[in-house]
C-alpha cells in the first residue's frame, strides 16, 4: 500500500494547503538522495514477492460467506514473530487497505541463485499455514483477487452497514461500510475521505454488466447514468482487490531503469494471463481483471482535471488517474518510444535539471508531482530535506502505476530497485510462485541477452484496456516488439539525446521525413496473440523458449529444474489456452450452478459454493485440472541445499 507514516492526519483542507509544500520539498529530497546514491555499483541481485489475502468466514449451515474483519487482530499476533526475532523469521505481515486483507512477504528477499526459485511456493505455503494457524474453524486465509460479493448487504463480519449520509464517515458509500476498511492505520480512512474530497464527489466505478440471456438493466443499486454497468462508489471496491507484486534490486540506476522499461510492455501481457477478477458487488461483469476498477477507485481528479469542465482552478488537463499504467520509458532506448504528451509540472521539472537530474528521470518525477498529497500527517509536515524522504516517498507512493521506480531509502543497505505491479493474486501458492518465478527469470534472461521489448506508450496503453476483457487471455491480440533479440539503439549511443538514430537516409521534406520514421518504427511491432508472445510463432522465439536457453547454460540442480518446468509449463499452457486463466474458472462456476439463473447475478449460495470449492482447490483437497493441470510435481523446499548454498551470490 505504500508509506506507512504515523501521526496526525490532517483535514483535506489542511492537506491541501500544503500541497505545493510537500512537492517541492518532495523534490529537494529527491535531489538529495539522486546526488548521494546516483553512482552506486554493485549491489546483489535481491528480490521478493508480496501476496495479498483476504480473510472469509463460512457459515456452513447458512450457506454464506463474508469477509471477516479481523485483519487487525490477526496481524498483531503475527508481528510478535518479528518483534521478538527480525531477523529470523520466515515472513514479514503489513496491513493493507481491508479489514479483512493482510499482506504477506518472505522474511529476507531471495538472491541471485537458482535455487532460490525452490523456495518460493514453500515460503508461501508457510505463510498461509502462520495465518491459518490464527483462524477458527470457520475462517480461512484465501488469495482471491476480489470478494465477488463485496458491496452487497451483510457481506462482513461483524455485520456493518453503509452510512451514506454520515458525513463523519470517510467513504460516504451505499454499499462499502467504513468498518470494511482497515482501522489500525489512519493512512487508509484518510485516504479513502481525502480522495473523495478532493474529486469533489464520491468516485465513480462502472464495469459493463456480462451480458447474459435475462439480464436486467438498468443494473440494481446502479445509480450512475450507465444502466448496463455495474456501479461502485467507493475506494474499497478497488483497493480492497488482492494482488501479486514483485520487487527488484538492480546492481545500479542504469540496470533499475532499464528493467523498468523492457518490463513495461509485459504488464499487460501478465494481467491477462493471471486475470482472476470476473465478479463484483454480486454481479458477473464483462471484464476479467481488477486493474480498471482500482483505478477509477483512487480517481481523485476533479471534473476539470478531467475535462469534463475548463480549467479555472485547477493547474492541469490529467489523462489519467494516479493508478494507472506509467506514462514514459526512463532509459536512453526507450526515449524515442515515448509518444505519449507527457503532463508535467514545468518549475519542478527545471529544478531537477538544475539538481543534475537528467531529462528522462526529471520529466518522470515532474509527471508523477502533478499529483496533490492525498494524505499527510502533522508530524511529518516539516522535514530535514538533506535527511529525510517522506515528502517524495508521499507523492511517489500515492502514484499507484504498473512499474515504480523505486530509489534506495536514506541510510540503508538496499539498492536501486523496480516494482512490477499487474498480476492478479492466484487461487493457489503453485499458482503464484510459478507467476513469480516467470517474471524473475524474464529479468535473468533480459538483461542477459540484451533483449528489448521498448514500443510506443501508446501501444503499452492500448494493450492494458484489451488485456482486462472478458477471456483476453485468448481472444485479443496485443503489441509486441517483433526482434525482441536487437540490442536497442539508445543503448549503444549511451545518451536520451543520441537515442533515435534512422536507419535510413531520406533528404525529403520534414513531413516526408516524419513519415518514414513513422513507417520504420511501426515495423518494429505487431499484433500477436499471447500464445505466440510466450511459445513463439515463426521467427519470433518466444518468452519461454528463451528462458528455457537461459537456463541450458546455467548449473541447475535437478529439483530446481523440475519446479522451475513445473512453473514454466504452466504459463506455457495458460497461455495456450490448455489450461483456463481463474477468471473463466470462476464465471465457468458461476454461469454452471444449479442456482444461475442467467441473469448476470452471482447470488449468496452461488458465492458460497464458489469460494468453497476454490479454498478446496487452493488447499490441495480438490484437484483442478483445468486450471492446474495434472501431476504437479514441484520439488519446492523451505530450504536452499547447503552445498548450493554455500556459493557466494554472485555480484552484477
Amino acid at each position: 500500500m505504500g508509506l506507512l507514516s504515523e501521526g496526525s492526519p490532517l483535514t483535506w483542507d489542511e492537506t491541501k494547503a500544503l500541497a505545493q509544500h510537500v512537492r517541492e520539498h518532495g523534490i529537494e529530497q529527491f535531489i538529495n538522495l539522486y546526488a548521494r546514491l546516483k553512482d552506486r555499483q554493485g549491489d546483489v541481485l535481491k528480490w521478493g514477492d508480496e501476496v495479498e489475502y483476504i480473510i472469509v468466514r463460512f457459515d456452513d449451515e447458512g450457506r454464506a460467506v463474508q469477509v471477516s474483519l479481523r485483519a487487525q487482530e490477526i496481524l498483531a499476533k503475527l508481528n510478535e514473530k518479528e518483534a521478538a526475532d527480525p531477523q529470523g523469521v520466515k515472513s514479514l505481515w503489513r496491513p493493507e487497505y481491508g479489514a479483512y486483507m493482510i499482506e504477506g512477504t518472505p522474511g529476507k528477499p531471495y538472491g541471485g541463485l537458482l535455487a532460490h526459485f525452490n523456495v518460493v511456493e514453500a515460503n508461501m505455503r508457510y505463510r498461509r499455514m502462520e495465518v491459518a494457524a490464527l483462524l477458527p474453524p470457520n475462517e480461512f486465509v484465501m488469495s482471491i483477487t476480489s470478494f465477488p460479493r463485496l458491496g452487497c448487504p451483510g457481506f462482513t463480519f461483524p455485520p456493518a452497514v453503509p452510512t451514506p449520509d454520515d458525513e463523519a464517515c470517510a467513504a460516504r458509500s451505499n454499499f462499502f461500510p467504513d468498518e470494511a476498511i482497515f482501522p489500525g492505520h489512519p493512512r487508509f480512512k484518510t485516504l479513502t475521505r481525502n480522495i473523495r474530497q478532493r474529486r469533489g464527489e464520491k468516485v465513480s466505478i462502472n464495469l459493463p454488466i456480462f451480458p447474459d440471456r435475462d439480464t436486467k438493466t438498468p443494473v440494481e443499486g446502479s445509480i450512475a447514468a450507465l444502466p448496463n454497468h455495474v456501479h461502485m462508489d467507493a475506494m474499497g471496491f478497488g483497493m480492497g482487490c488482492c494482488c501479486l507484486q514483485l520487487t527488484f534490486q538492480a546492481c545500479n540506476i542504469s540496470e533499475a531503469r532499464t528493467l523498468y522499461d523492457q518490463l513495461t510492455p509485459m504488464c499487460p501481457i501478465m494481467l491477462a494471463l493471471t486475470a482472476a477478477s470476473p465478479a463484483y458487488r454480486g454481479f458477473l461483469t464483462d471484464v476479467d481483471c481488477r486493474w480498471n476498477v482500482i483505478s477509477a477507485s483512487v480517481d481523485c481528479r476533479t471534473k476539470e482535471e478531467r475535462g469534463e469542465l475548463p480549467l479555472k482552478n485547477d493547474r492541469f488537463r490529467i489523462f489519467k488517474s494516479r493508478y494507472d499504467s506509467i506514462d514514459s520509458y526512463l532509459s536512453p532506448a526507450g526515449d524515442k518510444y515515448n509518444d505519449v504528451p507527457l503532463v508535467l509540472d514545468e518549475k519542478l521539472y527545471k529544478r531537477l535539471r538544475e539538481g543534475d537530474i537528467d531529462h528522462l528521470l526529471a520529466q518522470h518525477i515532474a509527471h508523477l508531482f502533478i499529483r496533490d498529497s492525498v494524505s499527510l500527517f502533522s508530524e511529518k509536515v516539516h522535514q530535514n530535506d538533506r535527511e529525510d524522504t517522506d515528502h517524495f516517498e508521499n507523492i511517489q507512493s500515492t502514484n499507484w502505476q504498473t512499474m515504480r521506480f523505486k530509489p534506495p531509502p536514506p541510510n540503508s543497505p538496499i539498492g536501486w530497485r523496480v516494482e512490477f505491479r499487474p498480476c492478479e493474486a492466484q487461487l493457489t501458492d503453485f499458482e503464484n510462485a510459478a507467476i513469480v518465478c516467470f517474471v524473475v527469470l524474464l529479468t535473468r534472461v533480459i538483461l542477459s541477452y540484451q533483449l528489448d521489448f521498448l514500443i510506443p506508450i501508446s501501444k503499452v496503453d492500448e494493450n492494458m484496456q484489451n488485456s482486462q476483457k472478458r477471456g483476453a487471455v485468448l481472444t485479443e491480440r496485443f503489441w509486441f516488439k517483433k526482434n525482441i533479440t536487437a540490442i536497442p539503439t539508445g543503448d549503444r549511443a549511451g545518451s536520451p539525446q543520441q537515442a533515435f538514430q534512422p536507419t535510413s537516409q531520406h533528404n525529403g521534406t520534414a513531413a516526408e521525413k516524419e513519415g518514414v520514421e513513422k513507417a520504420e518504427a511501426e515495423d518494429e511491432y505487431e499484433l500477436m496473440t499471447i500464445d505466440q508472445i510466450i511459445n513463439g510463432k515463426g521467427t519470433f522465439p518466444g518468452l519461454v523458449p528463451l528462458i528455457n536457453s537461459y537456463l541450458g547454460s546455467m548449473d541447475v540442480d535437478a529439483d530446481t529444474h523440475c519446479t522451475i518446468q513445473q512453473y514454466l509449463k504452466l504459463i506455457q499452457k495458460r497461455a495456450s489456452g490448455e489450461l483456463i486463466t481463474t477468471a473463466s474458472w470462476i464465471r465457468k462456476e458461476v454461469v454452471q450452478h444449479p442456482e444461475y439463473k442467467n441473469d448476470s447475478v452471482l447470488n449468496e449460495g452461488i458465492c458460497y459454493d464458489l469460494l468453497r470449492k476454490a479454498k478446496d482447490i487452493q488447499d490441495g483437497v480438490l484437484a483442478c485440472p483445468e486450471l492446474l493441470g495434472n501431476n504437479i510435481a514441484s520439488k519446492t523446499t523451505d530450504n536452499i541445499p547447503a552445498a548450493i548454498e554455500k556459493h557466494l551470490t554472485k555480484r552484477c
